[in-house]
């Protein structure tokens, strides 16, 4: 019996290291999928973090199937499509503390009324959207300065690399 749970262990080793070195070949051969920006990356400097989640954000939302928009998980809860917008408020809101004019569009209930995937998506793209303008009109000094938020300092952004 030792000899056989030996063998399957082998067995188990060698196929995860050959699926590994498979993932690792494909990954490779796939150039185009990890070079669609070209210093899109993590640790990079705040326009290519910026571009890097407002992808993933983006991606995951569209992977979003349309019934699961609408999905809460328990009540008083938020839902999928109350997590997105809860995104794009935010994203809005502190644009407007640093001098942007909210969108007259953006209504205090658009958190409960925008459920569809093609407007929460839209929505999504819009604020993710309207933050690179605003960034890139700061100056560094601008950039440095310390705001203050519902009595809260927060730190300075930092200035892009």
């Amino acid at each position: 019996m030792p000899t056989s749970k030996f063998w399957i262990r082998s067995l188990k080793n060698r196929t995860l290291a050959c699926l590994s070195t498979a993932a690792l070949l494909a990954w490779l051969a796939t150039p185009s999928l990890h070079a669609q920006y070209p210093v899109d990356g993590e640790w990079q400097g705040y326009d290519t973090e910026w571009h890097h989640v407002s992808a993933q954000l983006i991606a995951l939302a569209e992977a979003t199937r349309e019934k699961n928009v609408a999905w809460r998980p328990a009540p008083g809860v938020r839902s999928t499509s109350e997590v997105y917008m809860h995104i794009v408020d935010a994203n809005f809101y502190l644009l407007s503390v640093t001098g942007v004019k909210m969108p007259a569009d953006l209504t205090d209930d658009a958190e409960k009324k925008a459920t569809s995937k093609a407007d929460v998506i839209r929505w999504l793209r819009r604020s993710l959207e309207a933050v690179k303008p605003a960034h890139l009109k700061q100056s560094p000094e601008q950039l440095a300065r310390k705001l203050k938020i519902e009595g809260r300092e927060l730190m300075p952004i930092l200035v892009s690399a």
